[in-house]
């Protein structure tokens, strides 16, 4: 009788525990969003896919060696607008020279909260050095955002890490 008592007490417990969540295995699941269409001017995303009420647009670009390295020779200088950031949203963006096959020949994060301007637009540029910066026919913008969000992923942190994830930067090589 004592031990029926014990199991019965026992698979109480048990069913606390799981029904407290302590008992129950995690589920985490990562995801990355599907790269949205590169282009000059974009409307940036979030990892859902929508609409996060700000643009941005390469407003021009040249080949030119940065000030400060010109030994290094010539790098990509791009100007860059974004409107409608502010309040709370300040996204990031993936800017990539590519050729004329639209063939990533570099990228870079570009982050509006380093351009400066009035409220709600933000102008600024950037350099960055590409392998072959003489077949650089363009500057294109990928639209989906790259601000810092919490990126860990279910292997770095099974408990708090996965959910949605922006895709990553284009490697040298890919088409856009």
């Amino acid at each position: 009788m004592v031990i029926a008592r014990m199991v019965a007490g026992a698979g109480s417990a048990l069913a606390m525990l799981t029904l407290s969540g302590c008992g129950m295995l995690w589920s985490c699941t990562d995801t990355t969003a599907e790269r949205g269409e590169a282009g000059v001017r974009v409307d940036i995303v979030d990892e859902s896919g929508r609409p996060v009420g700000v643009t941005a647009e390469v407003t021009g670009w040249r080949r030119e060696p940065h000030p400060q390295v010109p030994e290094e020779g010539d790098q990509i200088h791009f100007d860059i607008r974004f409107e409608g950031a502010g309040q709370g949203s300040e996204p990031a963006v993936d800017a990539c020279a590519v050729d004329e096959k639209r063939v990533v020949l570099g990228c870079h994060t570009v982050y509006s909260l380093m351009d400066i301007g009035r409220e709600g637009t933000y102008t600024g540029d950037e350099y960055f050095a590409v392998d072959r910066p003489e077949q650089v026919a363009e500057v294109l913008l990928i639209p989906n955002d790259q601000s810092e969000h919490d990126r860990r992923t279910c292997e770095d942190d099974m408990k708090d890490g996965g959910g949605a994830h922006p895709p990553d930067i284009p490697t040298p090589g890919e088409q856009l």
